[in-house]
């Protein structure tokens, strides 16, 4: 009897053996993001103080910011690969949206566009110690509990477009709760400057990033990151009144896309 409880238990002891040891390195691989994230801050310093001195500097500030973004995402073990079904031109201004699943979201954009763009994002993440002062100074804050934020985002996003800059914006306000969700409704935000100061969409897909770096802290794996750049969305001649249908073709083109993935996968 006792040979042969020691037998079923002993497969039961390793498979919960490996399942420990699986969560320790994904442990230890999750820390290892948040020194990635702070190393290259910390030995760039100096000339990221200076790039974020003046506004006129900040497309220095954005090629650091690039080599940032690429040190981590090589650092984990995710290698980007970008499929362009149309270019952007040097020196216009466009407004970047994308699906927003991960924190390896704005890392894998700052890695794929080359013109230099200023993410419009929550005011929250400015409280994260040393990348929040570089957020803080660089990117346009929301504050969604103050009714006043909506016109300083709009003030400030005139001014970097005035400067030849683009705009970024995940368009979901945030990563949804529900790990089922495809893609979450859209905010007007993005839709609402794109029409305000007649700049193209650049709807933009992330097929990846959930499995590869989600919320979901025991989960993840290095590999591949694939980012499709759709065909852009024109917005002049619109109205303030097109917002809506804008928004909803935006949604449909990225949505179609991410349905069109899964189900690959479920054939795979």
């Amino acid at each position: 009897m006792r040979c042969r409880f020691v037998l079923q238990t002993g497969p039961k002891r390793i498979l919960l053996m490996i399942r420990l040891l699986q969560k320790i390195l994904i442990l230890l691989w999750r820390i290892w993001f948040y020194i990635l994230i702070i190393v290259p801050i910390l030995v760039l310093l100096p000339f990221l103080l200076i790039s974020v001195a003046k506004d006129s500097w900040y497309p220095y500030f954005f090629k650091m910011a690039r080599l940032w973004a690429r040190f981590i995402l090589y650092g984990m073990g995710f290698w980007p690969e970008v499929k362009r079904l149309e270019k952007t031109q040097r020196g216009k201004s466009y407004m970047y949206v994308a699906n927003h699943t991960s924190m390896t979201d704005i890392m894998l954009m700052l890695s794929s566009v080359r013109n230099p763009f200023v993410f419009v994002g929550k005011q929250e993440l400015a409280k994260f110690p040393l990348f929040g002062y570089f957020y803080k100074q660089t990117c346009i804050l929301v504050d969604r509990g103050d009714p006043k934020s909506r016109r300083a985002v709009f003030e400030s996003a005139q001014n970097r477009l005035k400067q030849g800059l683009s705009i970024c914006i995940f368009p979901e306000g945030g990563v949804p709760d529900d790990t089922s969700i495809i893609l979450d409704t859209f905010k007007d935000g993005a839709f609402r400057l794109a029409i305000d100061h007649q700049v193209p969409i650049v709807p933009m897909v992330f097929y990846d990033n959930k499995k590869r770096f989600s919320y979901d802290f025991f989960t993840g794996s290095p590999g591949l990151m694939r980012v499709k750049v759709l065909p852009f969305i024109q917005t002049e001649g619109l109205k303030p009144n097109d917002r809506k249908t804008l928004k909803e073709q935006t949604f449909k083109a990225i949505h179609a896309e991410l349905l069109k993935d899964q189900a690959y996968d479920i054939e795979a």
